[in-house]
């Protein structure tokens, strides 16, 4: 008799998650159908604009030893600045090589590789990346948690934090 309850509660629990991934999978679908997260009409950058638009919101300038008392390090290839290298300033005055900071704003890490502040707008980063990665979702995690949660009856909610 136990096996059968259990076997219940399993099989309950199974229809409980297909049915949650049924309603995101629908979600997803009126997201795409309405247009309301990424509209055709802001279609996707290349990385040519996209490097574009990180010079103009970070610009690009020579280094010279005498702006700093002690010698600059890029954090990214652990190596030391040079006199006359391009270089990045953030504005948390953390300093890169242009190519390594580049390099890392690429990868999908919009952030400053040292203190993770956010270094370019959220927009850029996401028409930029859409079209390469093919993300089908795009709340984030804490709005697939609360959903989840509420389709749960919150006793998922717990389980993920």
């Amino acid at each position: 008799m136990a096996a059968l309850s259990q076997f219940i509660s399993h099989l309950y629990t199974m229809a409980v998650i297909f049915f949650t991934l049924l309603l995101i999978e629908v979600v997803i679908l009126v997201r795409a159908v309405t247009g309301a997260v990424y509209s055709s009409d802001d279609g996707p950058i290349t990385t040519t604009r996209y490097l574009e638009l990180l010079e103009e919101k970070i610009p690009t300038i020579r280094y010279r030893s005498g702006l700093r008392p002690e010698p600059a390090e890029c954090t990214v290839c652990l190596s030391s600045v040079e006199e006359g290298e391009e270089i990045r300033k953030l504005q948390c005055k953390h300093t890169f090589h242009k190519v390594c900071l580049d390099r890392w704003l690429q990868q999908d890490y919009a952030t400053c590789p040292l203190c993770r502040r956010t270094v370019l707008p959220e927009e850029i980063v996401t028409k930029y990346w859409r079209p390469q990665n093919q993300v089908d979702y795009w709340g984030s995690d804490e709005e697939l948690v609360f959903l989840l949660s509420a389709v749960q009856g919150n006793s998922l909610h717990s389980s993920f934090l």
